[in-house]
Formats: C-alpha cells, structure tokens, sequence
C-alpha cells in the first residue's frame, strides 16, 4: 500500500516542515507516504461567494489531477467521519491487506468542491474544531504513524 498525502498550499513555516518531516522518517519503514503539494488557486483580497466557487473549482481540477486513477480518494473533511486511532488503524490495514493505494486530500484555504466531496471513498474528520492547513499536515502525519504503529507493535502508540 501507498498513501499519498495530496496537499493544497505550499511555503509552510518552519515548524511545519520540522514537525511533519520527523513523523514522516519515523513512518517510512512502515508505510510508503509520499507528500504532493499542490499549488492553491491565485485569490483576490476580498472575493465574493462565486469566486470562492471558481477558486475551489480550479483547486478540484489539480486534485483529480494529480490522483493516480486505481488510488482511492480519502478526503479530510470537518463533516466526514471521526476516527479514533484505533479505527484509523483499523482502516489501514485492511487498505494494506487488500492491496489499495490512498490519495489523502488536504483541501484549500476555502475547502472543497462539491466534485471532490462526490469524489471522496471517504471522508474523515480530525475534529468539529476548525483547524489552522499548516498544524493539519503535523496532526495527520502524526496520526498516520500512531495508526502505523498500532499496527505493528510498535510502543510509540502505548506511550506517545
């Protein structure tokens, strides 16, 4: 299995790149993950509703774009379904037992298209809390590992 984490946005500060990159080389003899950023519609200072629309609509075209067609399409979304770690373990291995590569979506500043919420297999939700793009990447990668870790015996799980 192969989990690519398709991301809208790019230039993270610091501690972004600090805290991802230390999941991401703890997660790496368990799981291939890959990170895609991808780059976020151009936005204007004030826009109106329907060019909210235009932008996540352009946003959606480079998402299907750069999804591989046999990945399925995981979309982080506030009204998806909360897992606890234990469930998104649970939801990985049977990915790795059945062969399945995921694309993992971080939406855009203005969130999705309602093509991509269609698109979505299935739609996960860290929190009700409304969560800053940079501190999603931290949260998810460490909770790819923490579920990587359940999976494989491995302490980090029991006292992380």
């Amino acid at each position: 299995m192969k989990l690519r984490i398709l991301s809208v946005g790019h230039k993270m500060p610091q501690w972004v790149q600090t805290g991802f990159e230390e999941y991401f080389k703890r997660i790496q003899p368990m799981m291939s993950v890959e990170m895609v950023e991808l780059p976020p519609a151009k936005r204007s200072k004030n826009p109106s509703p329907a060019e909210i629309e235009k932008y996540k609509s352009a946003e959606a075209m480079t998402i299907l774009n750069a999804k591989h067609p046999k990945e399925l399409l995981w979309l982080l979304e506030v009204k998806g379904k909360m897992l606890s770690t234990e469930r998104l373990s649970d939801k990985l291995d049977v990915a790795m037992q059945e062969g399945v590569d995921i694309a993992l979506v971080i939406g855009g500043a203005d969130g999705v298209s309602s093509e991509i919420l269609q698109a979505a297999d299935f739609k996960w939700s860290l929190s009700e809390l409304t969560l800053p793009h940079p501190l999603v990447r931290v949260i998810v990668m460490e909770q790819l590992y923490r579920a990587m870790s359940i999976i494989n015996n491995h302490p980090y799980h029991r006292g992380g």
